[in-house]
């Protein structure tokens, strides 16, 4: 049965819903139980569940028509959206949108030549790789923080050590380095940058 020489249903739409379910339960591993312990990050949470939903259906929508150059700028324009503009987007989430956009990609570009348990297959060793760096190798992160500091006594060579276990006490990291930048002797007060780890 058609309308406007569309026709209302067919088999394709189990295989849609099944797709979409399992593409889904990938992802909310992915993002909800791998990603967003770690970073807190609501705001790309919200955005990853988007933009993989995006990204699923209209694979699932290109892949019903013979358009392979179609797709192809579909997927560019689709890859298009990783750069905002207004705001960077560090390292680590662009990579978790990238895994997200490729993942929504293999379930939904899946054709005949490619069975289900290599469909299967490929989303577990996505997650496993993910949850063996991210839980179990994760390098530490060494994070950078700025500081004005009034105590300038300390910023000497000879007082590193006095320098270090006062900013420690004051800020409650574990610093592994610090370096001296603009000292202002007239307000007595000098610009130090700390170094600690971000899993500490």
């Amino acid at each position: 049965m058609e309308f406007l020489d569309i026709p209302l249903f067919d088999n394709d739409f189990y295989k849609m819903i099944f797709r979409f379910i399992l593409n889904f339960s990938f992802l909310t591993v992915i993002i909800r139980f791998i990603y967003y312990p770690d970073s807190k990050r609501k705001d790309y949470v919200f955005t990853y569940y988007l933009i993989s939903l995006i990204v699923f259906f209209l694979c699932f929508t290109l892949k019903k028509y013979e358009m392979d150059i179609g797709m192809a700028l579909g997927l560019f324009a689709i890859f298009g959206i990783i750069r905002y503009r207004t705001n960077p987007v560090d390292i680590k989430e662009m990579t978790y949108l990238f895994v997200v956009i490729g993942v929504s990609i293999i379930n939904a570009l899946a054709n005949k030549k490619m069975s289900y348990a290599e469909i299967l297959s490929a989303n577990l060793i996505i997650v496993f790789v993910l949850l063996l760096i991210e839980k179990y190798w994760s390098l530490k992160q060494l994070v950078t923080k700025t500081i004005v500091y009034e105590n300038i006594d300390n910023i000497k060579p000879e007082n590193y050590n006095l320098l270090k276990e006062d900013l420690e006490n004051r800020t409650g990291l574990t610093i592994n380095n610090i370096t001296v930048g603009d000292v202002d002797f007239l307000k007595d007060v000098a610009t130090v940058t700390i170094f600690y780890y971000k899993n500490k």
